[in-house]
C-alpha cells in the first residue's frame, strides 16, 4: 500500500466543551485533502492528543474519518500504547471501523529491552490484516527501536513502513537494507528532506496543516532531481518546522490553525494554551 509522500497527523477538533467536534473534523479533512495536498491522514495519533482520547472516541474517529474521506486519501489509525493486549484490541476494533492502515508508537514509560518491542510489534501486527507503520520517537518514548529490531519487524508481512525521530545514520540504514517496498518516513518535519536525501520516502508531518503544498513541492523538486529549488524551500520552511513546536505539540499547530481560520479548538489537559508571547511568535510564523 502506498500511503504517498505527505502523509499529515492530524489534530483533533474539539468544541468549547473541549468535546470532538465533528462538523469541524469533517471542514479540517477537506481542508487538508485538498488545500494542503495531504497524501494520507493519521488519525489519533500523538499529534491528534491519542492520550487523553477514549477508546470510544478513537473508533467515533476513525469510522468518521474513513466515511467522510470517501477515498480521497488513505486513513492511518493510532492504535499504539505501551499496552499489547490494549493495542491488539483496539487494533482489531480499529480494522473493522474500515481503515487503510494502523500507525504503531513506541511503547513508553516501561522502557522494553529491544526482544521485547520486537515482539510487541509482533503480537499487534498478526493479530490484524491491516498494513502496518512502527513509530520510532524516542524523544517521548524514551526507548529507541534498533535498526535492527526495525529490520527483523520488516520481515513480518504487514508491517510495511516505520516512522522514524531517529539519526539519519538509522534512517539511511533502514532505507538500504530493509525487504523491497518497506517505506521509511521521516517523523519530524525538520529532518523530512535531509532523511528523503538518505532514504526515506517521504514524511508523516505536522506542518502539513499549513504549509502542505511547499511541502508536496519540495519533496517533488527532489525526487525530480531539482534539488537547489528542494533546499531553498526547505530552508524557507524551517521556521516554520521549528516553530510548531514553540510549545508541547500539538498546541502551536491548533493556535495557528485557528489562526487561519480552522477552528479546531484548544488542547485537552495536561496541555495548556500558548502563552502570550507563545501566540505572539506562532502568529508570526502565519506572514
Amino acid at each position: 500500500m502506498d500511503f504517498g509522500r505527505l502523509i499529515t497527523a492530524m489534530v483533533t477538533p474539539f468544541d468549547n466543551k473541549n468535546e470532538i467536534d465533528w462538523e469541524q473534523t469533517a471542514r479540517l479533512m477537506d481542508y487538508l485533502i485538498d488545500n494542503q495536498k495531504s497524501d494520507s491522514l493519521v488519525i489519533c495519533g500523538t499529534t491528534g492528543e491519542s492520550p487523553t482520547l477514549s477508546d470510544k472516541e478513537k473508533l467515533e474517529m476513525f469510522a468518521f474519518a474513513v466515511k467522510h474521506a470517501a477515498g480521497r486519501c488513505k486513513i492511518i489509525a493510532g492504535t499504539g500504547s505501551n499496552n499489547t493486549a490494549h493495542s491488539i484490541q483496539l487494533s482489531k476494533d480499529a480494522e473493522a471501523t474500515g481503515v487503510d492502515a494502523l500507525l504503531l508508537v513506541a511503547p513508553y514509560y516501561n522502557k522494553p529491552n529491544q526482544e521485547g518491542l520486537y515482539r510487541h510489534f509482533e503480537a499487534i501486527a498478526t493479530s490484524t490484516k491491516l498494513p502496518v507503520m512502527i513509530y520510532n520517537v524516542p524523544s517521548r518514548s524514551v526507548i529507541s527501536i534498533s535498526k535492527e529490531t526495525t529490520l527483523r519487524l520488516a520481515q513480518i508481512p504487514n508491517i510495511i513502513a516505520t516512522k522514524e525521530c531517529a539519526p539519519l545514520e538509522q534512517v539511511a540504514g533502514i532505507a538500504a537494507e530493509a525487504p523491497e517496498g518497506f517505506k521509511v518516513y521521516s517523523g519530524d518535519d525538520a529532518s523530512a528532506l535531509p532523511a528523503i536525501s538518505v532514504g526515506a520516502y517521504g514524511v508523516v508531518s505536522v506542518a502539513g496543516h499549513i504549509v502542505g503544498p511547499a511541502m508536496k513541492e519540495m519533496i517533488e523538486s527532489f525526487v525530480a532531481g531539482n534539488v537547489e529549488n528542494a533546499a531553498k524551500l526547505h530552508q524557507k520552511l524551517l521556521p516554520v518546522f521549528k516553530g510548531l513546536f514553540e510549545c508541547p505539540s500539538p498546541v502551536a499547530v491548533k493556535y495557528a490553525l485557528n489562526e487561519l481560520g480552522q477552528s479546531v479548538g484548544s488542547v485537552r489537559l495536561p496541555l495548556i494554551p500558548p502563552n502570550d508571547d507563545e501566540a505572539v511568535r506562532i502568529r508570526a510564523l502565519l506572514g
